[in-house]
């Protein structure tokens, strides 16, 4: 059983990696604005955390439990119009929280199309046109945790949707994403969970489509 650390989880892809993990029998940490949000249930905490920025609750959360800190999963969105920072600053706290507690592994939902994948397709292209503010707090959140030292796995998921599970998706770091890619939230939560699991992307950006 693992020690599931989850930033944003009252989010539409949080709530999939807080239950996908919990159904695997992991211990879960749910990081949300207000308790209350997931119904009690046995493997569950749910800890307040109303500004992302807040480093000390989430140094609380990782310590609290003498079985370890365990794997943190950021599933951050961002507003969806305007200027937003959300990611980065959430995970700005993250990293220096997850030094002061000695956890080591850190894994995060980004979306392709960022830094270096930018303009490799038209896929990248379009999101550009629509989200840009999103995308630029994703690729300075990216730089954040590259450069933290961590045990990093960055998961770069193209447009997603709320269809339910599948299992049946491809990942790799080089993997073509197309103008009509697609993923469910469902798919990429338990991919999350199989990586905190499993690690096979240590340090990579993995992407996943359906």
């Amino acid at each position: 059983m693992e020690r599931v650390v989850v930033l944003g989880a009252s989010g539409a892809t949080g709530r999939h990696v807080v239950a996908t993990a919990l159904h695997r029998g992991h211990h879960v940490v749910a990081l949300v604005r207000r308790t209350g949000t997931f119904e009690p249930r046995g493997g569950l905490d749910e800890v307040s955390l109303p500004d992302v920025a807040d480093a000390s609750t989430l140094i609380r959360a990782l310590t609290y439990n003498p079985r370890g800190t365990g794997v943190v999963i950021s599933a951050l969105g961002g507003a969806q119009k305007g200027p937003t920072t959300v990611c980065t600053d959430g995970i700005r706290s993250a990293v220096a929280a997850m030094r002061t507690a000695g956890a080591h592994r850190l894994i995060t939902v980004s979306a392709y199309g960022v830094l270096e994948t930018r303009g490799e397709s038209l896929y990248s292209k379009a999101v550009w046109a629509g989200v840009a503010e999103r995308m630029r707090d994703k690729e300075t959140m990216e730089k954040a945790v590259t450069s933290s030292g961590l045990d990093w796995t960055i998961v770069r998921p193209p447009k997603l949707s709320d269809h339910g599970p599948t299992g049946k998706y491809r990942t790799g770091t080089g993997l073509a994403v197309r103008l009509w890619s697609s993923i469910g939230r469902a798919d990429l939560a338990a991919f999350l969970v199989d990586e905190a699991e499993t690690p096979r992307y240590t340090h990579a950006h993995p992407r996943i489509t359906r």
